[in-house]
């Protein structure tokens, strides 16, 4: 059988657009963002700085404090 446990995530990056909240017909709420996190780094070949953008869709729901 398995177990069930917590995984955590920490994104630091820059919102995409305006936090979209809705409602759930059976009460609470469901938000979801756009999250753009970037790393940059020099191109040893060349020297030219080089930056690569990843789109990251977060959806919370349910939000519990987690120990």
């Amino acid at each position: 059988m398995a177990t069930r446990g917590i995984n955590k995530v920490m994104l630091i990056g820059h919102l995409g657009q305006e936090p979209e909240v809705r409602q759930m017909a059976q009460g609470g709420a469901v938000t979801t963002i756009s999250l753009a996190t970037s790393e940059s780094w020099r191109d040893r070949q060349t020297g030219q700085q080089q930056e690569r953008t990843e789109w990251h869709r977060v959806v919370f729901a349910e939000l519990r404090k987690a120990a």
